[in-house]
């Protein structure tokens, strides 16, 4: 059985979100509908790639979150990353997928702006939690 904080369950969600980004990146370029505006491919891409980083962020345990925060995010954006070279060649045996490098920078803003986020929100949180204890 999982325990509330195990590894497994901590990972469970990254591995999720990784198997829902490699199920669509495997779908041949004819059966993709994404919407008409310009960009909306690296939209698609940061916004994958962000909720991958933040459930690996999440995955991390809450020790090393508050002791080490950016080292935390470091890992997820770098995981994030080659997660993302690794989707960008599995798509080119993909009928009608091409490699794409800026699909790969999108995947790594959108990681990247997840963790600053993330590091802020936290910043905020930790200068909040302080400000309460000094009452």
């Amino acid at each position: 059985m999982i325990g509330g904080n195990s590894v497994a369950r901590r990972f469970l969600p990254p591995l999720v979100v990784m198997a829902i980004i490699f199920t669509v990146s495997h779908q041949p370029g004819d059966q993709l509908s994404l919407p008409a505006f310009p960009g909306s491919d690296k939209l698609a891409h940061a916004a994958a790639y962000g909720l991958l980083a933040l459930t690996l962020i999440g995955a991390f345990s809450r020790s090393a979150q508050q002791s080490r925060p950016g080292l935390v995010v470091g890992v997820a954006c770098l995981w994030s990353l080659a997660y993302g070279l690794s989707d960008e060649f599995h798509q080119s045996f993909v009928p009608g997928r091409s490699v794409s490098g800026f699909d790969v920078l999108a995947d790594l803003v959108g990681a990247l702006l997840v963790g600053a986020v993330w590091l802020l929100y936290r910043r905020s949180a930790v200068r909040q939690e302080k400000k309460e204890c000094s009452l």
